[in-house]
């Protein structure tokens, strides 16, 4: 258990049962309070000091059930039932229990209780000094980070920025190349001229000349105007080509032609035009293969990476996802003009999944959430996830499952998940609930 010990509140009027539940917990570093009287319990529940109360569901003077109604949002309960009733079971949670457990005790099944609502306890204060982070410490040019690789990062960004020499950013897509080309900008002698950002990808390979170099009035058909291409845009400031591996080959020679001297000569014109210009590129490849591949001028790759910044995938940097939860819902928040929050499973599935799209993909993910959700609050049956991580995660579990076993183990995982709830495990599984209620059948679950 982490070093800050949660406090337990035992109510039982069966000072036997405190005592061996007070025991085992305080070997597992809990501080507990015991209560064998429920009217002096009630004034301790009120305080809101415990964070877990475990009640007896039947005493003298407060039943359970009063108890739990005047135990504080944030303390977590677990009520006390006799003989194994399923009915005031379902009643205590039906009424805002975390969950139950029976007499006689199972110990094992009861620390797995308790140790739950430990760790969603934790995890809600997690989320509370992450939205803390969020409003109160400043975020590096609009990227959010505190993993050792993005401190890094925005440290490389800090010292390149005061320096005029051509970045190339590389990283996967998603991963916010062009934030950090902005960033750079921002730290730079630069940053009161102009940024302009062009996708070399976006643009046909028989407009992006002149989109770079820009044209003049009747250089080519349809060109009824004079244009100035973006290193003429932004002359003295910085210009930033994204994807620049998609570049056509011929067109590098080109590039590398204006890099070496700093003059462009747009498409119909005689006339040289001398730029000052900050370079900086990304691309989301290889930049090393597309050369042994000759799709790309090692010249070139030399004139445009004076220093290379290489940004991480999510998968590298876990540890900064909540931060960017939490900074997305703020701004969903203002887009849709309500509060909008997540709970701590929603959050946990989150933290699990494997992002291929990086930052862009969550950021879809959340917003799609909130568009489904039906109240505003995303919870795990309102995301949308690929369920082929957690898949795998249970095949490393068991060795030599067949198709139906493994059907099975996810569908009681999810199961767990939603506590029960068929509907929200039909809707996490993407069945309808006829055909869970089917499969549970045939697999006697």
């Amino acid at each position: 258990m982490a070093a800050n010990k949660l406090k337990v509140l035992i109510v039982d009027d069966e000072i036997n049962s405190t005592q061996i539940l007070a025991k085992v917990l305080n070997k597992k570093g809990y501080s507990v309070t015991e209560f064998n009287d429920s009217i002096l319990a009630k004034d301790a529940i009120i305080t809101g000091e415990y964070n877990i109360i475990i009640s007896d569901l039947q005493m003298p003077g407060l039943s359970g059930m009063d108890l739990l109604k005047i135990t504080p949002e944030k303390s977590l309960f677990i009520m006390i039932t006799g003989y194994g009733s399923i009915t005031s079971a379902v009643d205590s949670m039906k009424n805002g229990a975390f969950d139950y457990v029976n007499k006689p005790f199972n110990m094992d099944e009861f620390l797995i209780k308790v140790q739950k609502a430990d760790e969603k306890i934790r995890m809600s204060d997690e989320i509370y000094n992450l939205k803390n982070i969020i409003e109160n410490e400043n975020v590096f040019h609009n990227m959010i980070g505190k993993s050792k690789k993005m401190i890094e990062v925005f440290e490389y960004i800090r010292n390149v920025g005061k320096v005029n020499v051509n970045v190339l950013i590389q990283g996967q897509s998603g991963t916010g190349k062009e934030l950090v080309a902005r960033a750079i900008h921002s730290e730079s002698d630069r940053k009161d001229k102009n940024f302009v950002a062009i996708n070399c990808s976006a643009i046909p390979e028989n407009l992006l000349e002149s989109e770079l170099f820009g044209h003049i009035k009747g250089a080519f058909t349809g060109a009824i105007n004079n244009y100035k291409g973006v290193f003429e845009q932004a002359n003295n400031g910085t210009l930033f080509l994204d994807e620049i591996g998609e570049m056509p080959y011929m067109l590098q020679a080109k590039l590398l032609r204006v890099i070496e001297n700093w003059e462009i000569k747009p498409l119909g014109s005689d006339k040289v035009t001398k730029v000052n210009v900050r370079l900086i590129s990304a691309t989301n490849k290889n930049i090393f293969d597309l050369i042994k591949e000759n799709k790309f001028r090692e010249d070139l790759f030399y004139r445009i990476a004076t220093t290379t910044i290489n940004l991480p995938p999510l998968s590298e940097r876990k540890e900064d996802i909540p931060l960017l939860v939490f900074n997305y819902l703020k701004r969903l928040s203002v887009k849709f003009n309500k509060n909008i929050t997540i709970s701590t499973e929603a959050l946990n599935q989150i933290n699990n999944y494997n992002f291929k799209g990086n930052i862009r993909e969550l950021e879809n993910i959340l917003e799609q959430a909130v568009l489904v959700s039906q109240e505003n609050r995303i919870t795990e049956s309102s995301l949308r996830l690929n369920n082929s991580a957690q898949m795998m995660d249970i095949v490393s579990e068991t060795d030599n499952v067949s198709l139906d076993e493994l059907e099975m183990k996810y569908i009681i995982r999810v199961l767990e998940k939603t506590n029960g709830n068929k509907l929200k495990a039909a809707e996490i599984l993407k069945i309808n609930r006829k055909t869970l209620a089917k499969k549970l059948k045939d697999y006697n679950l």
